[in-house]
């Protein structure tokens, strides 16, 4: 064999190696992309829902809420407590990694954590409160199935609630299942169940209740029930310390 036609062979292989390296790349699916997906079927990127907040305790015993929440872009949500009436008027902001609870009558918001609960059970603010999970989490597929991928998701910084999450999401529908939190030392703090798909119109089909447990706190249990949910635009003043007092307007 000549060396012009060995060169010929050797830069065939080396274009050939290179093409299907970059068209593997391109099909193999993307952990952060996939996650992207997941908020996208979560939660609009502007909306209004009505929630109820289900705490039930080891002797059976059970304490209800329920929510007007609003929600705009990745980081803004406001909610405003409708029932029980002990509670009602009362309202909590988010905005990216701060949180305020307003109280009628007693003067300024006060700021509150991601890792407390206002509402006492499982759930904490950062849950009821949740931004996009891609606002806070590098996400990596870990394992996948003929159904589902399990996704890896590490906090972006340490301000946000868990520093680790383990995330099983359907393949077909790209909506999350189940998700594990974890501290950093690597306990497990929390599961949250995804169950109940729904279609709430306005193209919004997703789960319509959440689920958790606790390894730290047996025999508890909180359920998220979502009653409605549909797409609105707010302005940027709705999502301020100003409004919270006036968030019942909304309604």
């Amino acid at each position: 064999m000549n060396r012009n036609k060995l060169s010929h062979i050797l830069i065939f292989v080396f274009i050939s190696s290179a093409i299907w390296a970059q068209t593997r790349s391109t099909n193999e699916p993307d952990g952060n992309k996939i996650l992207k997906k997941v908020d996208e079927n979560l939660m609009p990127a502007s909306f209004e829902s009505y929630r109820k907040l289900i705490n039930e305790e080891p002797d059976g015993s059970k304490k209800e809420f329920i929510f007007y929440t609003v929600k705009k872009g990745k980081d803004k949500v406001a909610m405003l407590y409708v029932s029980p009436a002990s509670e009602k008027g009362r309202a909590t902001l988010r905005l990216g990694d701060n949180m305020w609870l307003f109280i009628p009558n007693v003067g300024k918001p006060i700021r509150i954590t991601s890792m407390q609960s206002v509402v006492g059970g499982v759930f904490n603010n950062a849950d009821i409160m949740r931004l996009d999970y891609s606002v806070e989490y590098e996400a990596a597929i870990s394992d996948q199935t003929p159904s589902g991928y399990i996704l890896n998701l590490k906090a972006r910084t340490q301000t946000v609630a868990y520093d680790r999450l383990k995330m099983w999401v359907d393949k077909k529908d790209i909506m999350v299942t189940k998700v594990e939190c974890y501290a950093a030392s690597g306990t497990l703090i929390k599961t949250l169940q995804f169950k109940t798909i729904k279609n709430f119109g306005d193209g919004i089909m997703r789960p319509a209740v959440i689920e958790t447990s606790s390894p730290l706190y047996k025999g508890y249990r909180s359920l998220m029930i979502y009653s409605n949910m549909k797409l609105r635009n707010f302005p940027d003043e709705v999502f301020s310390l100003e409004y919270l007092p006036r968030l019942g307007e909304l309604r």
